[in-house]
């Protein structure tokens, strides 16, 4: 009897767990329905990145449908079980469209068909532009593409789904949209002496990369109007929203004007200009050869305007520059080259639109902009250099450069420099006494407006001190995948132009969007780590060899000895105190040696070092911090148990 009385509370506590575990899974199943039958759109996000929380501007497209658009997503079974990665992100765009559609409040209507060989589903993939790409020596294609369509039977695809472009996939998705919602586009005005629309001589020459327009115009293309604008305009027409001047060289009196009254009337600029092309610098003129002149200035309007925008300066900035291919000779194969860098973090605004959501711009030979003592125009600074900058002379780069050389010179100052900025604020004209006579043997256009003196209200301009921005390999790469071109951008210098764009022509729903997805997290405190060492590197490398050449004359002169009466003839004995000056310089070297591998060994102790303790930190600090939840649980419990107890 009295072990069947003591059995009786274990027998409670059984059931006691089986009727709370039941009572649990009870629970969920009804919180299951519940959310289910009132909030279907509810989703929590747990991924680091938020990859699947959407934007404001993608919900701003959304929000702002006014006819029902369909998606198409064509997906090949196949594929995925062939390569496992491309199941994966199969299952993440499908996730993707599904939040598309459950924020779009009913306008977006998803189908997902898997083209299987020679069905109908595999020729609506093809009629609808779809790549179809082979993954086994059997021959049959599969299928991972976007097709959309609106009610006028617009239609917008994405041929097939890269991995690489994983980053940039809530912007693909959201420009389709977009671009099917929006069938009026602005009209974006585009003026340069650089080939931005492809260059024609480069073609017939076979130089077929060359050739291509830049990747910045076929970006610009998907959601705007461009119309080129000739060198020689007199006037600039007044349905062009937002005009782009890259690099204006040698430009007339006429055409100047004609951009100092487009932007009194209204007009929007965005300027780029350059002490140093890089990109002219590196493609052959007319003559087979670049040309001698790659500095642009527009030194009359920007005057006028209130701002300096010397040519014959360039920024040098240690943070973040280019490592490049350092001299033959060089012990060290790759060096810091401070006139290529990336401007990130803090300088980067992001209290500006266009800017705010930008990881990193690069800049080659870029210079720097300020504003004119006095001058009453609103200058905003939309990208500076780091705190570790300098400014050289633009000659330093201009022809053969030396970035070893330019490192060993490297002093920053402490201070930041402006690459970009924005100007705001009524301006006056560069022309106060009226338009100029037009160019010899051209006449005035007959519909040539009235002069301006003064703005139409506050004017609007974009001043970028770097033309090279717009090249193609100081942004993005460009490979070819079965044919189609596919372009996979690792810096944002696309995205800010087409910001900037949209910003001026009056709509900003994709900018907070354009680099969402950018994963680039760059090792910034190692970086930051390496680039001073080797600065240090580099300057005590210049000593050595300045001491090493001064110490190798000395020893010819020394071993030489006093001339004899004769032109070339030599003593060769060598005195006491001359041996002991050629012992003294050896032990100069072996030392100035030491020290050169001191810094060396010290960068890499530093680096070393500070990869030790992050990894310990990245290892031990869950299980610690989860120990330590563990612990201060079982004290909290052990006190409630021993208050219970009293």
């Amino acid at each position: 009897m009295a072990e069947q009385i003591k059995a009786k509370p274990g027998t409670r506590r059984i059931w006691s767990s089986a009727l709370g575990i039941v009572a649990a899974l009870a629970l969920a199943i009804g919180v299951n329905l519940l959310v289910e039958r009132f909030a279907p759109r509810a989703r929590l996000d747990l991924t680091a990145q938020k990859l699947y929380t959407l934007s404001d501007g993608t919900r701003s497209v959304l929000s702002g449908l006014q006819d029902p658009v369909t998606l198409r997503l064509f997906y090949s079974r196949k594929l995925g079980t062939a390569i496992p990665a491309y199941g994966a992100y199969a299952e993440r765009v499908r996730a993707m469209l599904d939040e598309y559609v459950a924020v779009s409040g009913g306008k977006l209507r998803l189908e997902v068909l898997d083209p299987e060989p020679f069905s109908e589903t595999e020729d609506r993939a093809l009629a609808f532009g779809l790549q179809g790409v082979p993954v086994d020596q059997s021959g049959e294609q599969v299928y991972f593409g976007l097709v959309g369509a609106n009610l006028l039977d617009d239609e917008r695809n994405i041929p097939f789904f890269q991995p690489d472009r994983e980053r940039f996939l809530e912007f693909d998705l959201t420009r389709l949209v977009y671009e099917l919602s929006n069938p009026r586009r602005p009209v974006i005005g585009v003026m340069s002496p650089l080939p931005l629309n492809g260059d024609p001589r480069a073609m017939m020459m076979r130089q077929a990369a060359m050739g291509q327009p830049f990747a910045v115009m076929n970006s610009l293309r998907q959601f705007f109007t461009l119309r080129d604008v000739p060198l020689d305009a007199q006037v600039i027409e007044n349905d062009i929203q937002v005009m782009i001047l890259a690099h204006p060289q040698r430009l007339s009196d006429a055409t100047q004007y004609a951009v100092d009254q487009f932007v009194l009337r209204g007009g929007k600029l965005i300027l780029l200009i350059d002490p140093h092309s890089e990109g002219q610098a590196s493609r052959p003129g007319p003559g087979g050869r670049p040309p001698a002149n790659t500095a642009s200035s527009l030194e009359r309007l920007t005057n006028a305007w209130g701002i300096e925008a010397p040519a014959d300066k360039v920024v040098l900035d240690l943070r973040g520059a280019w490592r490049v291919r350092a001299n033959p000779q060089d012990r060290v194969q790759a060096v810091d080259y401070v006139a290529w860098f990336n401007a990130q973090g803090d300088s980067i605004a992001q209290g500006e639109v266009a800017t705010a959501q930008l990881n990193q711009v690069t800049f080659a030979s870029a210079g720097l902009l300020r504003r004119k003592d006095g001058a009453r125009v609103e200058f905003t600074p939309l990208i500076t250099s780091s705190p570790r900058s300098m400014e050289a002379d633009a000659a330093k780069v201009r022809e053969n450069p030396n970035p070893t050389q330019l490192l060993a010179d490297f002093r920053p100052d402490g201070q930041t420099r402006v690459l970009a900025a924005r100007l705001r604020g009524e301006i006056s004209t560069a022309f106060p006494d009226g338009p100029p006579p037009p160019p010899q043997g051209a006449e005035r256009p007959a519909d040539f407006p009235a002069h301006r003196a003064r703005s139409e209200g506050a004017a609007n301009i974009i001043v970028i001190h770097d033309a090279d921005v717009l090249e193609d390999r100081f942004w993005v790469r460009v490979q070819d995948f079965f044919g189609q071109q596919v372009a996979t951008p690792f810096s944002d210098n696309g995205a800010l132009i087409a910001n900037l764009v949209d910003t001026m022509a009056g709509g900003d729903a994709l900018i907070s969007l354009r680099s969402r997805g950018e994963s680039l997290r760059p090792f910034e405190v190692v970086d930051d780590i390496r680039r001073d060492a080797e600065a240090r590197f580099r300057q005590t490398e210049r000593e050595l060899t300045q001491r090493l050449e001064a110490t190798e004359r000395r020893l010819r002169e020394l071993r030489q000895g006093p001339q004899g009466g004769e032109r070339g003839q030599t003593n060769a004995v060598i005195s006491a105190e001359q041996r002991a000056e050629i012992d003294a310089a050896r032990e100069e070297i072996l030392r100035t040696r030491q020290q050169l591998r001191a810094v060396q060994l010290e960068l890499r102790r530093d680096i070393e070092g500070l990869e030790t303790r992050l990894r310990i930190l990245n290892i031990a600090a869950v299980p610690v911090l989860l120990t330590v939840l563990a612990l201060v649980m079982g004290i909290l419990r052990a006190r409630r148990r021993a208050a219970a107890r009293h």
